[in-house]
């Protein structure tokens, strides 16, 4: 499913600094863990989420997509008839969730739905970033719901006592995580039995066409390539760790949101303003140089421009649900005790 969402606005001062593209896949270890492949630097994760923070303007103003998926996270819960008296928000943020929950009318096929935090009691919101934590603790969402914040020292430990949470949202933080299996578990692990968590991250080609139009100026400039970008996980490696760490009745799927933005500057802008700049191991080889970005818009237009002179850029967002193992779930039958033969089915079916 494609959709655009408007270009909302383009901040002054273009920086060189590009995010993740590629694909990152994972191997499954043995039941005991072994050494974690190391991608991400956390500190300059930690440092640049700081950084966003530290201009509320600029940075609320790229806050667009990550609101955008938040809300699409939160209208999961459209389709749960339960409520959640304790809820974890793991890799907040900005509280983009704890903002999306009291969206009034959050169910556009009818109005008269109330906000969703009508369905949460407690909601904690975690994160590594204390100045992004409590960017926005003086809007108004904050006195529509009981929430309270939790500065986290490592993104990739959760510090909450096992079965204590009957639902774990999370929405644009776990791409930058290096152990995913690790974290996945821990969030199983806090789940009470029979709980949900529901959860979004980039992945697979986002921002293929930034990659591409980067790689291919820098083929032209330099005569070869640099590590610009940082690897991201697919839908397939997703949906095979939920299932390994012990998650059943898994739904994941995948939707491509669109921005259009003027140039290329402008899409690096709002991804340092977003707290998304590339923060893989190895920076250390400096910025892109400036003949190479030019070279890249240029490029960019070419191969990927559209016909009013603006430039798409492509976020693949992976949304995924699974439920903790409870007694009273809908399990499947044993194997071998259908009644019915699937080939006489669809012999049945042919035209």
């Amino acid at each position: 499913m494609r959709l655009t969402v408007p270009r909302l606005s383009r901040l002054p001062n273009p920086r060189p600094l590009l995010t993740q593209n590629s694909r990152r896949c994972y191997a499954f270890q043995a039941s005991g863990g072994g050494p974690v492949f190391q991608v991400f630097n956390q500190r300059t994760k930690w440092l640049q989420k700081e950084r966003a923070a530290s201009n509320p303007k600029q940075s609320r103003q790229a806050d667009y997509l990550k609101d955008e998926i938040a809300t699409r996270v939160c209208e999961r819960l459209l389709d749960i008839q339960r409520h959640f008296p304790r809820v974890l928000d793991l890799g907040a943020n900005s509280c983009n969730i704890a903002r999306a929950l009291t969206n009034e009318s959050p169910d556009p096929s009818d109005p008269s739905t109330p906000p969703l935090s009508n369905k949460i009691s407690e909601l904690v919101a975690a994160e590594s970033s204390e100045s992004l934590l409590y960017r926005d603790a003086d809007q108004a969402f904050n006195s529509q719901l009981a929430m309270s914040r939790h500065v986290l020292a490592d993104e990739e430990t959760i510090p909450f006592d096992a079965g204590s949470f009957d639902m774990v949202l999370s929405s644009m933080s776990m791409h930058w995580v290096n152990d995913l299996p690790g974290v996945l578990a821990q969030i199983n692990s806090v789940l009470k039995p029979d709980c949900p968590f529901i959860g979004a991250m980039l992945g697979g080609d986002t921002l293929f066409e930034l990659r591409t139009s980067l790689q291919l100026a820098e083929q032209e400039r330099k005569g070869g390539l640099s590590p610009h970008v940082s690897p991201l996980a697919d839908v397939k490696d997703v949906g095979g760790l939920l299932q390994r760490v012990g998650f059943k009745m898994l739904t994941v799927d995948v939707e491509d949101i669109i921005v259009d933005y003027p140039d290329m500057f402008a899409l690096m802008e709002d991804l340092q303003a977003m707290g998304e700049s590339n923060a893989i191991l190895g920076r250390e080889m400096g910025p892109i140089s400036r003949d190479v970005l030019v070279a890249g818009d240029a490029i960019y237009r070419q191969l990927h421009g559209n016909e009013d002179g603006t430039i798409p850029a492509t976020f693949r967002i992976i949304h995924m649900i699974g439920w903790s193992e409870g007694a009273d779930q809908p399990k499947p039958l044993p194997r071998g005790s259908g009644q019915v033969n699937l080939k006489d089915i669809l012999e049945t079916k042919k035209i």
